[in-house]
């Protein structure tokens, strides 16, 4: 055999080699883009895909639900427990709260105002409260977006145009009307106000665990869903909707 066939079989060999090598890194990261891909597939609840703290809005607001700042979450949590505590246990009254609290602090005022006079001090400094505008305006704006998007909601559901969603809302009322039949008002705004101080924070520190639950529970919801929708919904005569009628 020749040099130049010698040197031709070497350079066969290492394209293939190169060829090998080169298919077994394309399928190395064939593996690791699937197995990212299987590891973004996660379940999650409500289909999230990012963190729970950029779900409640991200700053202050979320570090407050998710405890990160524990004196204020602490303060708020404290204070609300405390007016649903006079207002419930005690049975005390809204407008004789307010009555009581703003007599106590004018007396306060007026007594150390007054008493400055024969002690010699300077009388204290009272700050003026005004309500900015540009706050309220930025309010009203963000209810006024809400409010027109449970307008269209309930639009929606009124036209008949999704079964899933009427029976979900109807659902939803329902169970808001047992919980109205057992707690006043006032019990379900401090219901919500501990939810929302304990569930988030829950749920971020043990979002491993619930989410596999999650998912085997939306599963069987979906199963039964199926079922009543092949015995029951399927059966429900549905007319032509949009439809015009010519004359």
């Amino acid at each position: 055999m020749s040099d130049h066939e010698e040197s031709m079989i070497e350079k066969i060999s290492e394209k293939i080699k190169g060829d090998d090598s080169s298919s077994s890194s394309s399928d190395s990261s064939d593996s690791e883009t699937e197995t990212t891909t299987l590891k973004e597939k996660v379940f999650r609840i409500f289909g999230r895909e990012k963190p729970v703290h950029k779900v409640l809005g991200g700053g202050k607001p979320a570090d407050v639900f998710l405890w990160k700042n524990k004196k204020v979450s602490g303060a708020i949590l404290g204070g609300a427990t405390a007016i649903w505590f006079l207002f419930e246990v005690m049975e005390y009254y809204f407008l004789t709260l307010v009555s009581h609290a703003l007599i106590l602090s004018l007396a306060i005022m007026f007594l150390w105002s007054n008493a400055t006079t024969f002690i010699n001090k300077s009388p204290p400094k009272i700050p003026e409260v005004s309500i900015p505008e540009a706050p309220v305006k930025e309010i009203a704006a963000a209810l006024r977006v809400e409010i027109n998007r449970a307008f269209a909601v309930i639009r929606q559901i009124a036209l008949g145009k999704d079964l899933k969603q009427f029976l979900s809302v109807v659902a939803g009322l329902w169970i808001l009307s047992i919980l109205g039949s057992c707690f006043n008002f006032l019990t379900l705004c401090y219901i919500g106000v501990v939810s929302l101080f304990t569930v988030p924070f829950l749920y971020d520190k043990y979002e491993d665990k619930i989410d596999p639950l999650a998912e085997k529970a939306t599963i069987e919801i979906k199963k039964q869903y199926a079922v009543f929708d092949a015995k029951v919904l399927s059966k429900i005569p549905k007319g032509p909707l949009g439809k015009k009628k010519t004359h």
